[in-house]
């Protein structure tokens, strides 16, 4: 099921119009991070339990649990109908691995094994176990992805298509009314799971997936959707105990031209409690020519620092920006011209462990430590690749998130976001050095 940041290889089909600087910018008057609360928030996959067999409890045996604010559950999806829904339709929706999956007491958070009659089992109830461990962390649905944003722009295409949309997301996500599966699910089996949403539509106004309906009133409508979430989210919020927020965020895209095609900025942002900045697949293994995907800093290229100088320009308050890094590289095979090997022509995609084109920082860093490959790192652009002579791979290492992180805390950002948790090495070494980093140390 390819759900994965690999589809978002749309920003490699924008013109690269965006000029950024190369030398660090003033921070705008930005405090330097002292006392501050920053977000840190993980996706969770939900297909990573399978053949990856990252569980959610690797996240509290890894230590990364402790260090995180949010988790983002990756995804939900939205029907031809216009609905929230959920289900065992293969490529669509994966209720077995959400609700149902019974997990032993080796693979659970409290190290007690699922029983047979307990409505709520899978990942949805092992991410409440790992709440009742974590009382301050939040954990919201994420719906869409690059693969399951076909229908968004159907759902909120009018006032009453909108409405109801969000009275379904609501019903299945926040109060947690589960379809019936066996003794899984029912009303109410999945209520206290989420604490928000998160709308991972990609692209209001914009291409995206092959089969992804857009319209030019996206953007219009985007911004109603947002505003209809945010009404219905408080309204029920109101009727459960006092003190009560449910949040809602969204992932956005570093190309000018797609924010500027689907997104209302000061609108949205007044409803949204914050936003997660794409800070990679800027350039994508799909491409002819090797180059970087998540560069702090680039001339005349996408970066980092150009896609939030766009969202502030556009009014976005630098707080509600949370900084997307990748927990995973983007390579080639084939690369010819010697070099460094960057900006050089290559053959194809790089084979890799799940995908072509596309490992992970755990599986990269072995790479790294192997002999074969050099590590190359731009200390002013902000970014890292491996090269064999053939070969490369550009990733975010534990160094080039320490200087991220310093940026997120000079410009007064809200914090990192990172896709995704799974692809972090078993001592969670990437969390860890954001977690630091964002404290400073």
């Amino acid at each position: 099921m390819r759900r994965s940041m690999l589809g978002r290889l749309a920003v490699a089909a924008c013109s690269l119009s965006l000029l950024t600087a190369f030398a660090p910018a003033a921070a705008d008057g930005a405090d330097s991070g002292a006392g501050r609360s920053y977000k840190k928030v993980g996706y969770f996959t939900q297909w990573g339990v399978y053949g990856r067999d990252f569980q959610v409890q690797d996240l509290e045996a890894n230590g990364s649990a402790g260090k995180l604010t949010h988790i983002n559950y990756a995804f939900g999806n939205v029907s031809a109908e216009g609905t929230c829904f959920t289900g065992n339709v293969p490529g669509e929706a994966d209720a077995w691995a959400d609700y149902a999956r019974p997990l032993d007491a080796a693979d659970s958070v409290d190290g007690v094994a699922d029983t047979s009659d307990q409505p709520l089992a899978g990942n949805f109830n092992q991410l409440k176990e790992l709440k009742a461990k974590h009382p301050g962390l939040k954990v919201l649905i994420s719906l869409g992805g690059w693969s399951w944003s076909t229908h968004f722009s159907d759902a909120a295409l009018t006032p009453a298509s909108r409405k109801a949309f969000v009275a379904s997301c609501i019903d299945l996500y926040i109060k947690g009314n589960l379809p019936q599966d066996g003794t899984r699910g029912g009303a109410g089996a999945a209520a206290g799971v989420f604490d928000g949403i998160d709308l991972d539509w990609e692209w209001p106004g914009s291409a995206g997936d092959t089969d992804t309906t857009y319209r030019p009133e996206d953007k219009r409508n985007f911004t109603e959707l947002v505003k209809e979430f945010r009404t219905q989210l408080d309204a029920y919020a109101r009727t459960q105990k006092r003190g009560t927020k449910y949040e809602l965020t969204a992932f956005v895209p570093t190309a000018p031209a797609k924010i500027d095609a689907g997104f209302d900025v000061r609108r949205i942002m007044r409803d949204l409690d914050f936003v997660n900045l794409q800070g990679y697949d800027f350039h994508v293994s799909g491409e002819p020519r090797t180059a970087q995907q998540s560069a702090l800093y680039a001339r005349g290229d996408f970066s980092v620092h150009g896609t939030v100088e766009a969202w502030k320009r556009r009014g976005a308050p630098a707080h509600k920006l949370v900084m997307g890094m990748p927990f995973y590289g983007q390579g080639w095979t084939g690369v010819t011209g010697g070099g460094d090997g960057l900006g050089q022509p290559a053959a194809g995609p790089a084979p890799a462990t799940w995908a072509a084109g596309y490992e992970d920082y755990k599986a990269l860093k072995k790479l790294a430590g192997s002999g074969a490959y050099q590590i190359h790192r731009d200390r002013r652009g902000g970014h890292a690749w491996l090269f064999d002579g053939t070969t490369l791979w550009t990733y975010d290492d534990p160094q080039v998130l320490r200087a991220k992180t310093g940026y997120v805390r000079e410009h007064g950002l809200g914090g990192a976001m990172f896709w995704s948790l799974d692809a972090d090495t078993a001592d969670g070494e990437l969390v860890t050095a954001v977690d630091r980093g964002l404290r400073g140390r």
